[in-house]
């Protein structure tokens, strides 16, 4: 049995939109790498061409762990456009960061958006990407007698990522550790989110059991990125990031 290898740490930036908007994306990337970092995923690229982004990256030494994108930007029109983006950019991970109604409104329609995930699966296979879904809180409420997020993980390939964001999935009352022993090998990217019941916590001053998250992320789940995002901010956002990071190290990432 291989030695599970403690995955890398990125951040969302999500976590820092209001820098990357205000500062640009060279400022916040380079703070961001000296906090110590490793990876960044984007939710946006800001008009930024992706050859210049990817040197960007490149000159400052961060790598990108992902981009949260639309299911629209995997669908044609859009599908050739958004893997050529992605290619040069060098991310391999296009995950979808919520459905539209239509996608969910019904077990049915869960069974079929699997079937569409399974179908962008495989087209993204021959560049070397793969997608997946992140949850909110909708996931985790039955419908139909299942929980979709189980009706949906049951139904897609073993490739389509679960990116379980652990403060998400607590708020909207499931447990997320059973889950990476349920799906083994599917938490390729997993988000790490605080829950408390203010909703304010950075991560280490809420309510999760962040060490049984890591070691069942590393022993189970196939983890290669954890990513921290941070939606909440009782510290500048830049500041949070840094203290969610101090903390996680604390816990002895």
């Amino acid at each position: 049995m291989n030695t599970p290898v403690k995955a890398a740490l990125g951040l969302q930036l999500y976590s820092v939109r209001d820098d990357c908007r205000d500062r640009g994306l060279p400022a916040v990337l380079r703070e961001v790498a000296a906090m110590g970092y490793e990876g960044v995923e984007f939710a946006g690229f800001y008009d930024t061409p992706a050859g210049e982004l990817r040197k960007m990256l490149d000159d400052i030494g961060l790598r990108c762990c992902g981009s949260h994108t639309p299911l629209a930007k995997l669908l044609e029109p859009d599908f050739e456009a958004t893997a050529d983006y992605n290619e040069t950019l060098g991310n391999r991970f296009l995950i979808v960061p919520g459905l539209l109604e239509e996608y969910r409104a019904s077990a049915d329609a869960w069974r079929k958006t699997a079937e569409l995930f399974n179908e962008l699966a495989a087209k993204l296979a021959s560049r070397g990407m793969v997608t997946g879904y992140h949850n909110h809180t909708i996931e985790f409420t039955p419908m139909d007698g299942v929980v979709p997020w189980d009706l949906f993980f049951d139904h897609t390939r073993p490739e389509v990522v679960m990116q379980i964001d652990t403060g998400n999935a607590i708020a909207g009352g499931a447990d997320p550790l059973p889950y990476l022993i349920r799906y083994p090998g599917r938490a390729v990217t997993l988000h790490l989110k605080e829950h408390s019941a203010d909703k304010t916590a950075l991560i280490g001053e809420g309510d999760t059991d962040w060490k049984e998250v890591l070691r069942l992320s590393r022993e189970h789940g196939g983890t290669e990125w954890n990513i921290v995002e941070q939606e909440t901010h009782k510290h500048p956002p830049m500041e949070c990031a840094r203290i969610c990071l101090e903390n996680l190290r604390a816990l002895g990432y």
